[in-house]
């Protein structure tokens, strides 16, 4: 099952990567669709329909793309980031410099590199995510400082005891129950949200990303 979840996260992870870059002059045949990402709780499920409560308290009709994947998410701990191991932190810029993480994402090993760099994101007004890959993990006081690199370049990212720690697990369709937490990168479409991969809450541990 996971290997077949991870081509489709890969893929939607490097969109979102890439439309958070500069991008250079395109054809307008060339251009990609917009990516949004949808966060809240499942209403319904039919088919290649699910409809979402999103988090804004706006309920959207989310179509399921051919063969699009599901995958959830299962607790890990700060202990468990290695160097060596790819991650993906959502962080806020902290007010004493450098970066506080909101959340950590230890990908899979086949996962290595997806999405790699640091760019905009939208869990909360001016936090990034970075995808990196781990260069030291150094316990202090207050939780753990990891020095992440990406393209050449180097990040501090303090992660306070009590951030949530996940990892990427399977799931079915029989998980897309009304209630269930969703994290869904899409494109914009005329007829709506097009999803080819969706992360689902089990187990009471939800997509903190």
């Amino acid at each position: 099952m996971i290997k077949n979840i991870l081509p489709a996260l890969v893929l939607g992870l490097t969109a979102v990567a890439s439309a958070a870059l500069p991008a250079a002059p395109v054809h307008a045949e060339d251009q990609k669709p917009e990516q949004i990402h949808i966060r809240g709780s499942i209403v319904s499920y039919s088919g290649s329909a699910l409809k979402v409560k999103t988090r804004e308290g706006e309920t959207v009709d989310v179509t399921l793309a051919d063969g699009w994947k599901l995958a959830s998410v299962a607790n890990a701990a700060i202990t468990d980031i290695k160097p060596g191991d790819f991650v993906g932190i959502a962080s806020l810029p902290s007010a004493d410099g450098g970066d506080g993480a909101l959340e950590v994402l230890i990908f899979p090993p086949a996962m290595k590199g997806a999405g790699e760099g640091s760019y905009g994101w939208d869990l909360k007004p001016n936090s990034s995510m970075t995808n990196a890959t781990v260069a030291d993990a150094v316990k202090g006081v207050d939780g753990r400082t990891v020095t992440v690199s990406y393209h050449g370049k180097e990040k501090k990212i303090a992660i306070p005891d009590g951030t949530p720690v996940v990892t990427i697990a399977p799931a079915t369709n029989d998980d897309l129950i009304p209630g269930a937490v969703v994290f869904i990168p899409a494109e914009k479409a005329a007829s709506g949200p097009l999803a080819h991969q969706v992360l689902v809450g089990k187990n009471g541990v939800v997509p903190p990303m």
